[in-house]
């Protein structure tokens, strides 16, 4: 039995995975307490986090490194920041300042391939455009849960999530509404062939 692994990304309206130059702030400037609820509770399973290298250096910009107490950090956070993590890179090197992270370096096909038969836990890799546009076209990625944020960034946007991926059909496994604006998608992705 192998592990599963989602792909969980935040979205505009219009395909972008962040902004530059702009202040919308944290989430798009649109989480309300049902939203935060949910994310808290999606990092409450055991699972492992799965990041790449420039998405793990953002993390902890954002995050702060394991000296930064947990209880001065938003809840959603200071879970995601104690949970296992696998950081997939050619450049960095461990230890890491992150509390139970583990650097990895190798094809990262090879490694989630072998990751997944090992895991007793799901595996989540929130961001990590790259590394998942490839793990989904190796077949890998069991779910992309994508929450999409009720703006239109189209001055400001950056990283358009699926820019120069394969051609995947989708199969609808989840949906919801939080607040009454932002939604969460989570499909199974299939190759189109």
């Amino acid at each position: 039995m192998t592990a599963g692994y989602t792909f969980d990304i935040f979205s505009s309206l219009d395909g972008f995975a962040s902004y530059d130059n702009a202040d919308w702030g944290p989430y798009w400037g649109k989480q309300g307490p049902e939203f935060l609820d949910r994310r808290l509770a999606s990092y409450g399973e055991e699972q492992r986090m799965v990041f790449g290298a420039n998405t793990f250096r953002l993390m902890v910009e954002m995050v702060g490194l394991s000296k930064v107490p947990s209880e001065g950090l938003d809840p959603v956070n200071a879970r995601m920041r104690s949970m296992p993590t696998t950081v997939l890179s050619s450049t960095l090197e461990g230890p890491l300042d992150w509390p139970d992270a583990t650097v990895v370096s190798g094809d990262a096909v090879d490694v989630i391939a072998r990751l997944k038969e090992e895991s007793d836990v799901p595996l989540r890799s929130h961001g990590s455009l790259s590394l998942n546009r490839a793990l989904m076209a190796a077949g890998l990625v069991d779910r992309v849960q994508v929450t999409v944020f009720p703006v239109i960034a189209g001055q400001t946007g950056v990283e358009p999530i699926f820019q120069g991926a394969a051609d995947f059909d989708l199969e609808l496994i989840e949906s919801r509404t939080f607040d009454g604006r932002t939604q969460e998608l989570t499909y199974r992705p299939t190759l189109h062939v």
